[in-house]
């Protein structure tokens, strides 16, 4: 079985919330125009200060989609 790879920027400030919201909106176009394996996108407040937003990219396009994106980090994404 193929692992998947969550990459995870964060975000920090009075405006990581709405910043985090708005950079998922590019995770979504990045997905669609590199026609990537997995739509899996989200994004999270952690405290009123730190919000995160994420993707999930199979193994394989890890990568790729790091050099291209630059993710702050990454972990094995776990099915929920």
């Amino acid at each position: 079985m193929e692992r998947k790879i969550k990459l995870i920027w964060d975000f920090k400030g009075p405006a990581a919330a709405k910043t985090a919201a708005h950079y998922d909106i590019h995770l979504q176009e990045y997905i669609a125009n590199e026609e990537l394996k997995y739509d899996i996108t989200g994004h999270l407040d952690i405290s009123d200060m730190h919000s995160i937003t994420y993707m999930v990219v199979a193994e394989f396009e890890m990568i790729q989609a790091r050099d291209d994106l630059k993710p702050h980090r990454g972990e094995v994404y776990e099915d929920e």
